[in-house]
């Protein structure tokens, strides 16, 4: 049994993405890591080589934003780094994500177990999303909670919208990647470990400018905010009490700004009415499961 990792990036140095933790948190179990590495600015690919290793794969792009708009980008580099793979399993990881060490061989075993099962297309992490810094997280309606993140090596299996997840599309046209018709969800099992998702802290000054960077591969509006960045009272989340990957241990030593705890910026999903009721009746009613949630992915097998 042969295991791709893969993914896409593009300055993500001066965007202050953990892409180098991304990428060792997985080379262990690996057999070759891809990277679709777009033009970038700043040292991305310095960084990268640095890792040293020979399972990486560095392969140079070039970003089409005017034939792949709205986000559709984030898939179709998705996409070109997958089809680079050769493992039989391929584990996708954005360059903010990170998996824990402890979830290692979990990973390798459900592998194993169903290399020659058909009926599983892919597996399903959780997903855990930290906000301001490495002590908090969101937990609310607006986030997901779970998301593919393993899938098989086949060529109906495309990336999907901006590349938070992936179906199948037997006759894609190599550019509709928001195009429902034609495509369907696929089948998942439940693997039990999480992706720790570190995209929501940075800096204040750089967290502002990726939002403005992120909305204008999405709108083509280059400005969405013009001041520093606010996480709002942290004190209202999700203590995190347990431990981080171990690669990220420098990166969490060296966090060296305030948490800029003034007002949230308003287009932030969570802040609207709506999403704030679904979170209260989720947690309190609920027990902290999701409603009327839309998942991208049909569960076929849960986690024990």
């Amino acid at each position: 049994m042969k295991i791709s990792g893969f993914t896409f990036c593009k300055d993500t140095e001066s965007l202050y993405y953990p892409i180098v933790e991304s990428i060792r948190s997985i080379l262990p179990i690996v057999d070759e890591y891809v990277v679709a590495l777009g033009v970038s600015t700043d040292e991305t690919r310095n960084l990268i080589q640095a890792i040293n290793s020979p399972k990486l794969k560095i392969i140079d792009t070039k970003w089409d934003l005017g034939l792949y708009k709205n986000g559709t980008v984030h898939a179709q580099q998705t996409d070109f780094a997958k089809s680079k793979c050769e493992g039989e399993w391929l584990i996708y990881l954005q360059a903010d994500e990170v998996i824990h060490e402890k979830d290692h061989q979990k990973i390798i075993d459900a592998c194993a177990a169903h290399l020659n099962n058909p009926e599983i297309e892919g597996f399903l992490f959780d997903f855990k999303h930290f906000w301001g810094d490495y002590d908090h997280y969101q937990e609310g309606h607006s986030w997901y909670d779970k998301e593919i993140r393993i899938i098989r090596n086949r060529p109906d299996i495309h990336s999907w919208q901006s590349a938070q997840s992936f179906r199948s599309i037997p006759n894609f046209d190599g550019v509709s990647y928001r195009k429902k018709e034609g495509s369907r969800k696929l089948k998942v099992a439940e693997l039990g470990a999480t992706v720790y998702h570190y995209g929501w802290v940075r800096p204040p000054e750089i967290m502002a400018k990726k939002v403005n960077k992120i909305y204008e591969i999405h709108t083509g509006t280059k400005q969405r905010m013009d001041y520093a960045f606010g996480w709002g009272n942290l004190q209202k989340l999700s203590v995190y009490r347990e431990s981080h990957p171990s690669v990220m241990k420098n990166r969490i030593t060296a966090m060296n700004w305030t948490v800029n705890q003034g007002n949230e910026p308003e287009f932030m999903r969570h802040n609207r009415l709506s999403s704030k009721l679904l979170s209260f009746v989720e947690k309190n009613l609920f027990g902290g499961k999701k409603l009327f949630g839309h998942h991208n992915y049909k569960i076929i097998m849960q986690s024990k």
